[in-house]
């Protein structure tokens, strides 16, 4: 029979070995499948889970959390929207999203639910989905280290990251155009990474090489100019991939970057979920 590994602990009764016949459940913990993120080696199996990878990731997706508390919604945190502003979220943390129905919540006193998978197709346009099973692979998952290694760790800036590549000419050019799309649109710069942000979600992932500018744009499914779709085993169905391999692309990424903004922004206004495993609607 194949094993459930949904199920979180599997009991079974055993004898002491003192001799004395007293019997006790022993609980054999039963895991999710290998993740190893920023310390977490599986990923979650139930609410619990969910909350301690929210913890790992809260940063990345720009937010602090004020408080976590019983009772519903769960959470209260601010989310930073660009220029010095930040936004209240109501939050509700549930294994799969379909759970909120389930615990009998009112969908008025949320403003998003941080699950590990969304499932719930009739989710309210004015809730947030926020799927870390789809978020958490897109993110930079940094070698944890012994506590007694001593590490230096440099702060991430452009420079460190075209050290030693030849694109930071077309960098230089293309960035202030990006920026000009929209005067909320915002950046942000990780370790291995530049993040476009659109302002509430990220539509543009920027990776450096040694000879082009490499990134993966927010589509919906849509055929942009200069951009090779995505979609293998659901993974990028409505992900794109540009390259900038030469000062003449940059016309040609400043076009197809000007509609993946205008397609995450109508996804956004109709409550579409745009997540890197999102299937096409």
């Amino acid at each position: 029979m194949k094993r459930n590994r949904k199920l979180q602990k599997i009991q079974v009764e055993v004898e002491d070995d003192d001799g004395s016949g007293t019997r006790h459940m022993h609980h054999r913990n039963v895991v999710g499948r290998l993740i190893n993120f920023r310390g977490l080696v599986y990923a979650p199996v139930n609410e619990n889970g969910v909350i301690f990878l929210f913890g790992k990731l809260a940063a990345d997706l720009n937010m602090y959390v004020e408080t976590i508390r019983p009772g519903y919604p769960d959470c209260i945190a601010k989310r930073y929207i660009s220029k010095g502003k930040w936004e209240e979220l109501r939050i509700e943390f549930e294994f799969r999203s379909s759970d909120f129905v389930r615990h009998k919540h009112h969908s008025d006193d949320c403003d998003a639910i941080v699950c590990w998978s969304h499932d719930w197709k009739e989710c309210p346009k004015h809730i947030e989905v926020f799927e870390l099973q789809a978020i958490y692979p897109q993110l930079d998952n940094p070698v944890l280290e012994e506590p007694d290694k001593v590490t230096e760790l440099s702060q991430h800036n452009i420079d460190d990251l075209f050290v030693g590549s030849g694109a930071r000419l077309f960098y230089d050019k293309l960035h202030p155009l990006i920026m000009k799309i929209n005067r909320d649109i915002w950046r942000k710069v990780t370790e291995r990474t530049i993040t476009y942000y659109s302002p509430e979600r990220v539509f543009a992932y920027l990776g450096v090489r040694k000879k082009q500018l490499h990134f993966s744009i927010f589509t919906n499914g849509k055929k942009l100019p200069g951009v090779e779709p995505l979609d293998y085993e659901r993974r990028g169905q409505k992900w794109g991939r540009l390259y900038v391999k030469s000062e003449k692309d940059i016309r040609i990424a400043v076009k197809a970057l000007n509609m993946s903004h205008r397609h995450i922004c109508e996804a956004i206004s109709r409550g579409e979920n745009t997540g890197w495993f999102a299937e096409r609607d």
